[in-house]
């Protein structure tokens, strides 16, 4: 395979969109599985793999779906389970968006740990209580990107064997 002629280019591409999305489970605003998925559907439909990349594309569906499905699933019923409402984790969110911006990579982590904890604090009115519900946010978030990158993951590999194998 030769980078100059048009699959070669986009075989490459489908391997940075792939790259891309692997490093979307830790930078905001990059959509993780949706570019593992789509680096897959355009080598599937460019790259000149015939059924075998269709193949890889079906099984590659397949794990971005479940994946996506656990992702929110999992983590969200150990909250419901523990009773974090969901305006806390968007306060989370929102403020390690602002963190990430602020003071790059590690603002994500401390931004959204301190944006459930003021939340809690405020729902709670003691910081003690505070501290529990913060704690179950943070595992629900780092379950959340186990999944997701275990998803990103599979969809790789998969694409990695299609593209040895076809």
């Amino acid at each position: 395979m030769s980078v100059t002629d048009a699959s070669g280019a986009v075989t490459v591409l489908a391997g940075l969109a792939i790259l891309a999305g692997l490093a979307g489970v830790v930078v905001p605003g990059l959509p993780a599985v949706p570019l593992c998925w789509g680096g897959v559907l355009v080598w599937a439909i460019f790259g000149g793999a015939g059924p075998g990349g269709w193949a890889v594309f079906a099984a590659a569906t397949l794990v971005a779906v479940t994946g996506t499905v656990v992702k929110y699933a999992w983590p969200g019923r150990n909250l419901k389970r523990t009773g974090v409402p969901t305006m806390t984790l968007l306060a989370g969110g929102l403020l390690g968006i602002i963190g990430f911006f602020v003071v790059p990579i590690v603002g994500l982590v401390l931004g959204f740990v301190g944006g459930v904890w003021a939340a809690e604090r405020l729902r709670l009115g003691d910081s003690r209580l505070a501290w529990p519900s913060t704690k179950q946010a943070v595992k629900a978030a780092g379950l959340s990107m186990l999944v997701e990158f275990a998803a990103c993951t599979v969809v790789a590999a998969l694409w990695l064997a299609g593209l040895l194998l076809t």
